[in-house]
Order: structure tokens, then C-alpha cells, then sequence
């Protein structure tokens, strides 16, 4: 089984930069997204616990033991792609793991060759922020995950959605700022009402001048909200310093549901000839 050190995930990241092209990195919750992915030019995978719930029609949502979830869908995804890194969702304040250390080795034995913090408090609000931190058990831990994979060199991304949480994640070590400005909009189960493009692009903005801030080097790559489909990334090229996006539901829930529906139409429209 292929692993991909964190030097070998940066000298690709800089190599595609380098060439003008955008860094891709697919959400994929089942062997066949990931498959296809890959065929369609992916530079790594994204596996998170929440993608089952894309899978099973439901707006994306924590089910179950997030960690044990993402842990055991390695297997299904490195079953059928090895040529490029997947990097699983840790959940740092998971109260049943709380040897962060262990927990990294862990999702390294499973497969995934790179860590992001998701789910993350970072979207979940002051009141559930101070209530997890209150007992330890908050933002906090996911900053000390990325360190810990920094010291470690494992590579990672950080999910932030603040300029302050992105200043952490940056000081923290993270290889990757994805500024995560909102839940992906359209499909059947997305959400519609929200910012437009342009107040996403300030947001990001934001976010991102605070991580250079830090450190000049990190690599910054966009998500969510207004910022859904590929139209709408040439835009967040534009206007910010994104070198990519991180699609979830873009790649995994609204495709899919558009294309079954329209092979479903397109079956039923053929006629029977009558005899």
C-alpha cells in the first residue's frame, strides 16, 4: 500500500501550482467516487465520516462514531486508488480518543497518508465552541492535532472559519488553510439561502490574509457556501489567493444527483413500440 510523505504531497501541490493549474481535492465517501475522482484529475482524496450521509440522500450530517467511520472507509477507498494521497477527517475532540498522538498513528495505519480537522468547531458557533471548551474538549484539540501531525510530518489541512482560527491552524504548522465559508449550496438537499460569491470572496479574503500573516508559505485552497460550482472557483481565483478548492458536496452529492436523475429520464422516455 502506497503512502505518500508530506514532502512528496507538497512537491506535487507545487508542481501543479507552478503549471497554472488549480489543486483539486474530492470529497469521496465510497470507492466509486473516489475511482472516478482520480480519472477525472483529482490530486488527492478527501474521505469524511459526514460523506455517508451524502451517500444515503440526507443533507450532510455527523452519524455515529465519526473517527471509527472514517478509519474503516480507508479500506474501501484505498482499495481502488493508489495513485494519489488520501487524507481522512479527524475528529479532535472525539472524548473516547483523547491520545491525540495514537489517534494520528491510527488513521496512518489505515491508509490515510494526510489529516484534516473535520468535523470542526470551527463552524459550530460560540455557544457550542465555549461549551466543548469548557471541558476541554474544543478548538484546542484540533490545533494540537496539527501540530502533532507537523511534528510527525504527516501532512495537513485545516478547515477554519475565522481569521483567528486560521492565525492558530497557521502558527499550529498546517501544510493547507481551507477557509470554510458555509455549507455547500444546490443539489436536493443543499443550502440555498446564504452569502453570495462576492461575500464568500471577502470572507476568504480575510481568512487567508490572516494565515499569511503567520507564515508566508501555506497553501490556501477554498470551500463551501456560495463557492459550489467550477464557474464559481475561477471566480475565488480571481479575487483571492486560493491555488484550489476542497469539494464535498460538489463532488460527491450534487453531481451524482443530477446525473442518475437524468439517466432515470432519459430510460423512462423511451417508448415501447406497441405490437
Amino acid at each position: 500500500m502506497k503512502m505518500f510523505e508530506r514532502s512528496e504531497i507538497l512537491s506535487a501541490v507545487a508542481e501543479q501550482t507552478a503549471k497554472g493549474n488549480a489543486i483539486l481535492a474530492a470529497g469521496s465517501s465510497c470507492g466509486l467516487v473516489a475511482k472516478c475522482a482520480v480519472l477525472g484529475g483529482a490530486d488527492m482524496l478527501v474521505v469524511y465520516s459526514t460523506g455517508l450521509s451524502r451517500l444515503m440522500g440526507l443533507p450532510t450530517s455527523r452519524i455515529g462514531d465519526s473517527n471509527a467511520r472514517t478509519i474503516e472507509m480507508g479500506d474501501e477507498i484505498r482499495n481502488v486508488v493508489s495513485t494519489v494521497p488520501v487524507i481522512g477527517g479527524v475528529e479532535a475532540w472525539d472524548p473516547v480518543r483523547l491520545d491525540l498522538d495514537r489517534l494520528l498513528d491510527r488513521f496512518w495505519a489505515a491508509g490515510y497518508s494526510g489529516v484534516i480537522n473535520y468535523p470542526t468547531i470551527s463552524t459550530m458557533g460560540d455557544k457550542w465552541r465555549d461549551r466543548r471548551g469548557r471541558v476541554g474538549l474544543g478548538f484546542d484539540r484540533e490545533v494540537e492535532m496539527i501540530r502533532l501531525a507537523r511534528q510527525k510530518n504527516i501532512f495537513s489541512m485545516a478547515y477554519v472559519a475565522s481569521a483567528e482560527d486560521a492565525a492558530a491552524m497557521a502558527e499550529a504548522g498546517a501544510d493547507c488553510i481551507v477557509p470554510h465559508v458555509g455549507a455547500t449550496r444546490g443539489g436536493l438537499v443543499g443550502h440555498e439561502e446564504g452569502q453570495a460569491i462576492q461575500e464568500a470572496i471577502v470572507k476568504i479574503n480575510k481568512i487567508n490574509d490572516a494565515a499569511r500573516a503567520v507564515r508566508s508559505d501555506i497553501i490556501l485552497l477554498a470551500h463551501g457556501g456560495a463557492v459550489a460550482e467550477p464557474e464559481d472557483t475561477e471566480e475565488v481565483y480571481r479575487q483571492t489567493k486560493c491555488v484550489g478548492f476542497v469539494g464535498a458536496s460538489s463532488i460527491e452529492r450534487i453531481p451524482i444527483e443530477r446525473a442518475v436523475e437524468a439517466v432515470a429520464k432519459a430510460f423512462k422516455a423511451v417508448s415501447v413500440p406497441r405490437s
